[in-house]
């Protein structure tokens, strides 16, 4: 009996969007639990956060020893296809 190929893994959204996803859920997540909740390292969730941040798509204001992250719901997508929708509008479909 021939071996099945091994399925390829796609998601519909980037780490990127996984990671906007989850702070804006979560707004005082620590590195660790953003990585370990998206299944990546915490190097490519800190690059990650930093993408995010310098689109002005996220800030980080730190309270005490942690850091608590605001979402910018009003930044548009920044692919041409989606320019004219926020970044509200999806994070509103994920609660």
């Amino acid at each position: 009996m021939a071996e099945q190929p091994a399925q390829r893994q796609w998601t519909l959204l980037t780490n990127h969007g996984h990671v906007l996803v989850h702070v804006h859920r979560n707004p005082d997540a620590r590195i660790r639990d953003i990585a370990a909740a998206i299944g990546i390292t915490e190097r490519a969730t800190l690059n990650i956060l930093r993408d995010l941040e310098e689109g002005e798509y996220l800030k980080r204001v730190p309270r005490g020893r942690r850091t608590h992250y605001e979402v910018n719901t009003e930044r548009p997508f920044r692919h041409p296809a989606e320019a004219d929708h926020e970044v509200g509008e999806m994070l509103a479909l994920f609660g």
